[in-house]
């Protein structure tokens, strides 16, 4: 895949990792919302702001990310990384999306088993949340011009919505998508791209515990979590039934109430949701287990995206798997929406809230506003709010 390169941009791999590396630890700091908000960021600051690639570019990756197993916000990461600055790049941007994640649910492990409970951070997400639904908007909006070209794509998109709300499996949602446009471009039958799915869909359900009587053993955690991170496919709430069937069901390390805990901390603080095995692992056996279950979880994405990204190129010159990914990319703006429209009954709960989203849309379209200062800005919103609701004049 050719990258078009500004003709200002450094040349030289040391100088590009110093254009890698800060971005990706400022987005550590400040991606909340979840995978979809994560890649809206990233298309802001690489496609818009910084010209690195093109929309068109930015979505080939989006769907490479979603045809491997893990989490695919850091992976769109570690592809961006590594498009702008090799293997270094690689590694300085996926190590340094998670860090600043891992970091922070290290410190709520700590409070929750000393304190019995984690930092408050209610107000500081109130405001946030819609700035989030404004930015991810924008990215649906701008990346859907770009995957979404014609009658049946449009009809598909709209359907993956649609369906999404039944209760569907998404990733049943996003292949069947892609099978989809690939059997109307190709005037395949229907039936016949299906029974390529089924050996698929099973790893969707691959969670069986590596063992159901194991002691707690940083090997048994590192070599669990491990598996989770290469077969899991999904969102958070995928990664929950993973979690479930192992570390409660099968090896009895954590009750359900401390599971629910995990993953809301994972949801809260910002970064990859996969963070979860930080506190699962800090739970299990303190730092060590933490910093191993980290390790485990986000380890496959590392070796899945350099072994994938070579073929991606190819897939645009094969016609089949160009509509494959092409559907791929169709279905990922569909969930994106989706998932969006699902987060803003959470985040817009009333006028403010509201005149947040509104504020932060304008901002974004019309003057160009670095996503990060509305994020923080939206923070500060709502932190200033609840001071004056809980301390009027």
């Amino acid at each position: 895949m050719s990258t078009p390169v500004p003709p200002d941009a450094p040349t030289g791999i040391a100088a590009r990792l110093r254009e890698v590396a800060p971005l990706f630890l400022k987005l550590g700091f400040i991606a909340f919302g979840g995978p979809a908000a994560h890649i809206a960021m990233m298309r802001n600051e690489v496609v818009d702001r910084r010209k690195w690639m093109t929309e068109t570019q930015f979505l080939d990756l989006l769907g490479a990310s979603n045809l491997i197993p893990g989490p695919t916000s850091t992976e769109m990461a570690i592809y961006l990384g590594y498009v702008r600055a090799g293997p270094w790049g690689l590694l300085a941007a996926g190590t340094l999306f998670i860090l600043p994640a891992m970091l922070i649910v290290l410190l709520f492990a700590w409070a929750y088993v000393r304190f019995g409970s984690t930092p408050d951070v209610t107000w500081l997400l109130y405001g946030i949340k819609p700035v989030i639904i404004a930015v991810v908007l924008q990215a649906i909006w701008n990346l859907g011009r770009a995957a979404i070209t014609g009658v049946v794509p449009t009809v598909l998109s709209a359907a993956v919505v649609i369906l999404y709300f039944t209760g569907l499996n998404p990733i049943v949602l996003l292949f069947g998508a892609a099978f989809l446009l690939l059997a109307v471009r190709l005037s395949w039958r229907p039936q016949a791209p299906a029974v390529s799915l089924i050996p698929f869909l099973g790893w969707t359900r691959f969670a069986v515990p590596l063992t159901s009587h194991d002691s707690h053993s940083l090997l048994t955690l590192f070599l669990t979590f491990l598996k989770i991170g290469a077969v899991l496919y999904g969102s958070g709430y995928v990664l929950l039934a993973f979690l479930d069937t192992d570390f409660v069901g099968g090896l009895h390390w954590l009750t359900e109430r401390q599971l629910i805990d995990a993953v809301a901390v994972g949801q809260v603080t910002p970064g990859p949701v996969f963070t979860t095995a930080t506190f699962i692992g800090y739970l299990v056996a303190g730092v060590p287990g933490a910093l191993l279950a980290t390790l485990a979880i986000f380890l496959p994405s590392f070796f899945f995206v350099p072994a994938v990204y070579p073929l991606v190129p190819r897939l645009r010159r094969s016609p089949r798997m160009s509509a494959l990914l092409d559907g791929v990319n169709v279905g990922a703006i569909g969930l994106m929406a989706a998932v969006t429209l699902q987060l803003a009954q959470a985040a817009l709960v009333d006028w403010l809230t509201v005149l947040l989203a509104l504020i932060a849309a304008v901002l974004l379209v019309r003057y160009r506003v670095n996503s990060v200062w509305l994020v923080l800005g939206g923070g500060l919103a709502g932190l200033l709010y609840h001071v004056l609701v809980t301390n009027p004049l």
